[in-house]
């Protein structure tokens, strides 16, 4: 069967991916940040799941992660960059970087060149919200006019943008990259302290299970196709700045040189 890597599996949607991947008989690389936690996750799926440490903050945590996966993997038929963050206050990281925008873009971009030789397709986790971000070069980066929905949604934007521009790249080496935004899930993305917080997981009990955002990835680890956007299960064109040419090759020089500064 095939092998597949799944970043942030140890919980919410990635974690019903793995456990849907595992049932289908496949080997299953679960990615998390926590060792132990990537363990126990793991041992409860069962089948064919190997726990793998991974930070994805900063460039030099994301180079070992690869390393790793490269000395695990002949191959990787899948990589499901799935690990997201909805950051409540302003975070830098080691490389001086806004944190959600390390982990929602810099690390799947750094990912996706590092094992580019061993890849046979990208599923990249999305979200809806993306319409509502403006990418700005030497500024997004390091979470510049700082909110949390909007830095959100700026380095969801980025990440997106960057998907037809690989899939340009891979074309001719047969490696296949699709986005999918899997719809209002109840997970623990974006959960505050406080009375906000009562109030937003008062709202999530009205939303999806992770099981169902997780059904919309895992059909398309078997698509074929590339450069697409898909809401859920349905294909639909990139709407506002993510249509931008321009802007996406600015975003993809900056994420360049900031991995290969760092």
């Amino acid at each position: 069967m095939s092998i597949m890597v799944v970043t942030g599996g140890n919980r919410g949607i990635g974690y019903a991916v793995c456990e849907r991947l595992a049932g289908d008989g496949h080997t299953v690389l679960l990615v998390a940040r926590d060792a132990e936690r990537g363990r126990q996750a793991a041992a409860r799926i069962g089948g064919d799941v190997q726990a793998v440490a991974g930070d994805l903050t900063t460039a030099e945590s994301v180079r070992r992660l690869a390393a790793d996966l490269l000395d695990r993997c002949p191959r990787i038929d899948v990589l499901v960059h799935n690990a997201g963050l909805w950051p409540a206050r302003r975070v830098l990281t080691e490389d001086g970087l806004e944190e959600s925008f390390a982990v929602n873009h810099l690390a799947p971009f750094l990912l996706n060149h590092l094992l580019e030789d061993r890849l046979g397709r990208v599923v990249q986790v999305t979200a809806g919200l993306y319409v509502k971000g403006r990418a700005e070069p030497g500024r997004t980066a390091v979470g510049a006019a700082f909110s949390p929905m909007r830095t959100y949604a700026d380095t969801k934007l980025c990440n997106l943008l960057t998907v037809p521009l690989f899939a340009e790249r891979w074309r001719t080496a047969g490696i296949t990259i699709d986005a999918v935004h899997p719809g209002v899930i109840r997970t623990g993305l974006g959960d505050r302290r406080g009375p906000l917080g009562w109030l937003l997981r008062a709202a999530k009990r009205s939303w999806a299970a992770p099981e169902e955002g997780a059904r919309h990835v895992v059909s398309l680890t078997g698509a074929a196709g590339t450069g697409r956007y898909f809401d859920q299960d349905r294909q639909v064109p990139l709407q506002g700045p993510a249509l931008d040419a321009d802007l996406a090759r600015r975003v993809w020089d900056e994420a360049e040189a900031l991995a290969a500064a760092r």
